[in-house]
């Protein structure tokens, strides 16, 4: 069973639709309607690529980092979404708690609200 919050495995899509290797990403939400549509994030171990205000850094120094099933500190990548079917979602590492799932949500909420809100490149 899929669930909000959960750290999963797939091959993440590249933006210029080549085949993505396998890599963690974060499942955000269930779309609406009768498909199996999930939007998810990439995860990376890339921290400096971080997109300040959006992006979310978990380090294995933080206590609820080894329930994310990860091996090192890593990049939520909010920067970085895509839409999913299910199906293709490759077993569970872990999860993150509630409260960073919910700001992981409100940083994007922000960003596309708020154009003035990017950040230089």
């Amino acid at each position: 069973m899929i669930l909000e919050g959960q750290i999963v495995l797939l091959h993440f899509p590249q933006t210029d639709q080549k085949d993505g290797k396998l890599r963690p990403a974060l499942i955000l939400r269930k779309l609406p309607g009768k498909f199996d549509d999930w939007l998810i994030c990439m995860i990376s171990s890339q921290l400096h690529q971080a997109t300040p205000a959006l992006d979310e850094i978990i380090n294995v120094e933080e206590p609820e980092f080894q329930q994310t099933g990860l091996k090192q500190s890593s990049l939520i990548r909010a920067s970085r979404l895509v839409v999913v079917d299910g199906n293709i979602l490759i077993g569970k590492l872990g999860t993150i708690d509630t409260l960073r799932l919910n700001k992981i949500r409100n940083n994007i909420c922000v960003w596309l609200q708020n154009p003035s809100s990017n950040p230089p490149a």
